[in-house]
């Protein structure tokens, strides 16, 4: 095991020319990022779910009643065990063919066949009040971690000059609002690994699973080898957005209808602004050109840069989803009200899994609308990236 550490933590791969392991070692002058740092991760993403647990039910829940929030789920089906069996053990989305063969089994019509299975899909999908409980979780905790990032950039000089992220490297020392930062956001996204699979079901779970995954990558990496100061500026780039997007799925799902397309505009300019635009002007810039510049060439810089790319092209992937949203949207808008939150299902970005069908077509015939993040990322998706809703009122 110690040869495969040894080998794994091979120094000309992760750190550059001149610089040695011994170099990032802790002293009684200062204090450097160490590996065993992170295994308070764990710990702390633990306490972060349970502190989530708690404010959901005693925080959340009460404002959403407040606010008069809808509580109660979609309506139940009536009980058949025939038709229960075929939708536990064989499929919960019955072809043509097998709908004509319960139909004569039962004595049903079809269509009646189609509503049960529709209420029956509906059942098990989260409530209203639920997606607001998670949705108001996300923007305070959004909305904390930005504060703080904002309080302890604006003090540091690579907030305005991209070039101090790697002067003096590697003699950073660890500054304690940083080391804080980089283990809640750490913790967090250990977290939001573990809990998407008990969360609401989105439909672009393996995207946002795969961000999750190179987040904590990216973070752990930079972490050790003491290149934090450029995650730092990603970190506050990053969550600058979600805030907006929690919000405006909360003011949807109070049916502050106005304020949540306010909301929504407000958050596809940002998304974009900040995803599109200054990442890859700032973030890609320092970390291709500048970092290249100052510490020379060493293969963990292509390992960093081609994550940082990989979330580049997730960026690019939930914009398209929010410019088709908002085209959508736009479009619809010119025959009726505007309503970005609510035009679409199975195209966006955002979408539960729990999105309401059309009661009166197949499944196998249904014509989906188009899309309402984010992550994320349904009315939570891409963390989610457009908020989630369809055209009933579940949303």
């Amino acid at each position: 095991m110690a040869g495969i550490l040894a080998w794994f933590w091979n120094e000309r791969f992760w750190l550059p020319h001149n610089v040695t392991w011994a170099d990032l070692q802790s002293t009684e002058e200062a204090a450097f990022p160490q590996a065993e740092d992170l295994y308070l991760a764990f710990p702390l993403a633990f306490c972060i779910f349970m502190i989530r647990m708690l404010f959901e039910r005693f925080i959340a829940k009460p404002c959403a009643l407040g606010l008069k929030v809808q509580a109660n789920g979609p309506q139940k089906a009536q009980p058949n065990a025939i038709l229960e069996k075929v939708f536990t053990a064989i499929t919960k989305h019955p072809d043509e063919k097998r709908l004509e063969g319960l139909s004569k089994q039962l004595d049903w019509d079809v269509r009646s066949i189609q509503r049960w299975f529709r209420q029956r899909r509906n059942q098990e999908k989260p409530s209203t009040l639920t997606k607001f409980c998670e949705s108001m979780w996300r923007f305070t905790f959004y909305l904390y971690v930005f504060t703080y990032g904002v309080r302890f950039l604006k003090k540091t000089p690579w907030l305005w000059n991209t070039r101090q992220c790697w002067n003096g490297y590697p003699y950073q020392p660890l500054m304690p609002d940083l080391h804080y930062y980089y283990l809640v956001e750490l913790s967090f996204y250990w977290s939001l690994m573990f809990s998407q699979f008990i969360d609401i079901k989105r439909k672009d779970f393996g995207v946002m699973f795969t961000h999750h995954i190179v987040a904590v990558i990216l973070i752990t990496f930079s972490y050790v080898t003491n290149l934090t100061r450029v995650g730092t500026l990603t970190f506050c780039l990053h969550d600058v957005a979600d805030i907006v997007l929690e919000a405006a799925k909360m003011a949807n799902y109070c049916k502050c209808q106005k304020l949540s397309d306010l909301l929504f505009l407000t958050f596809a300019i940002v998304f974009i602004v900040t995803r599109l635009g200054i990442y890859p002007l700032w973030i890609l810039n320092t970390t291709l050109f500048e970092l290249y510049e100052a510490l020379g060439n060493f293969p963990a810089l292509w390992v960093f840069n081609v994550l940082l790319v990989i979330l580049q092209f997730l960026h690019w992937f939930w914009s398209y989803l929010i410019i088709k949203t908002a085209y959508k949207a736009i479009s619809k808008g010119k025959a009726g009200k505007w309503n970005p939150l609510h035009v679409a299902k199975d195209d966006r970005s955002d979408i539960e899994s729990s999105s309401d069908e059309e009661e009166t077509v197949p499944r196998s015939k249904t014509l989906h609308s188009p899309i309402t993040t984010n992550g994320t990322s349904g009315a939570n998706g891409t963390n989610g990236y457009l908020t989630g809703g369809t055209c009933s009122e579940e949303h």
